[in-house]
């Protein structure tokens, strides 16, 4: 089976871009033909870019014809399609299916139905946009501007039914983001899911035996990833926090806390090792991040909130009601004071991943996907 991937690269580059290249990469290696078609909004920053992003969005993509001539030269099976805003757009899907590709549309959030993609604004959950109804966005001005707003709300009204038309299928990186999805208006039936995975390679023999330094907290530093409540539960217990990344909420990383900064693969596995566990105390509802998919596949426990695909992922048992302190303060200093239940729940962690993000696992719901966007 011949793949053509097809992604816009975000602005600043994410776990999206990483789920493409590694889902790139797994195809290969299992005898699959793959080219990979990206653009990026790296370059539409300014006013003349904005401008080209809201006429691309309005429009439903930009040079359609470039996926058709894919398509054709690679004799693609299937258009693997990840974000397509605002550059490839579903014009780019309609000239997959015009050169006889099946589509397959990968979800990796609420893009389809949010412009902003992730669901939340104003310190909560947000799904007030729906269906076609994308007007609160425009409203709210939840691109920052109205223009921007207008612009993208504007090319989701457009573009949604479009979209859903072209693709034979749609894959979503947990239940509960199918599930959301399907809320917002999709089709349950359309949507397959397919949790992020590791290589075979990036799972431990074992957890850790090196004493623990810290608990750590690994994002983007932003409001909704929680990292206000990771610092402040951490102070609350006396357990020390070394927090992992970068962002506009780097100052809410004060002593005792210890920021790592934005770190590399290998620093990252680096921090887990001396990790005595992760917290993911989001409060946007994330379908499956990476780094609670590295820390479990480590052998770290994680202590995750309870939104989103979280719960999915740890465990029910081991998630939190993200904006409660003292909830987080109290399981943050049980876990690192009881070194045997952190052992236990070590193993477990690393089980767990074992069994929902390997690579096998991850590849037959794929070929699932491919079958049934082929079948419709």
């Amino acid at each position: 089976m011949n793949v053509l991937i097809v992604h816009n690269r975000y602005r600043t580059p994410g776990g999206e871009e990483r789920s493409v290249a590694e889902i790139a990469a797994l195809l290969r290696e299992r005898g699959h033909a793959v080219e990979v078609l990206e653009r990026s909004s790296a370059a539409l920053g300014g006013l003349r870019g904005r401008a080209k992003a809201g006429a691309a969005m309005i429009a439903g993509g930009l040079g359609p014809d470039e996926v058709e001539q894919a398509v054709r030269r690679t004799r693609a099976d299937v258009v693997h399609a990840h974000n397509v805003h605002p550059l490839w757009g579903s014009r780019a899907l309609a000239a997959a299916r015009r050169a006889g590709a099946s589509v397959v549309v990968h979800l990796h959030n609420y893009r389809l139905f949010c412009a902003i993609g992730i669901g939340y604004r104003d310190g909560a959950v947000c799904t007030r946009c729906r269906g076609r109804k994308v007007f609160p966005g425009v409203r709210l001005r939840c691109r920052g501007n109205l223009p921007e707003a207008a612009a993208y709300g504007a090319g989701l009204w457009r573009q949604q039914p479009q979209i859903v038309a072209a693709a034979g299928r749609f894959v979503a990186p947990s239940a509960f983001a199918a599930d959301r999805l399907a809320e917002l208006g999709l089709e349950r039936d359309t949507i397959s899911v397919a949790h992020n995975f590791l290589r075979a390679g990036e799972f431990a023999a074992a957890p850790p035996d090196a004493e623990p330094e810290y608990a750590l907290f690994a994002g983007r530093l932003v409001e909704e990833k929680g990292v206000r409540t990771a610092v402040e539960a951490a102070a609350r217990a006396g357990v020390p926090l070394a927090v992992a990344g970068s962002g506009p909420e780097a100052g809410r990383v004060v002593a005792p806390a210890r920021p790592l900064g934005q770190l590399g693969p290998a620093e990252m596995r680096a921090a887990l090792e001396r990790a005595a566990f992760l917290v993911a105390p989001s409060r946007w509802d994330e379908p499956c991040p990476y780094s609670v998919i590295e820390a479990m596949a480590a052998g770290v426990p994680v202590l995750a909130s309870r939104r989103g695909g979280l719960p999915e992922m740890v465990g029910a048992e081991q998630a939190l009601p993200e904006g409660d302190v003292g909830a987080w303060a109290d399981a943050v200093g049980t876990l690192w004071n009881d070194r045997q239940l952190r052992r236990a729940r070590a193993e477990a962690a690393l089980s767990r991943a074992r069994d929902l993000f390997g690579p096998d696992r991850f590849y037959a719901a794929l070929m699932d996907a491919y079958a049934a966007a082929g079948a419709r």
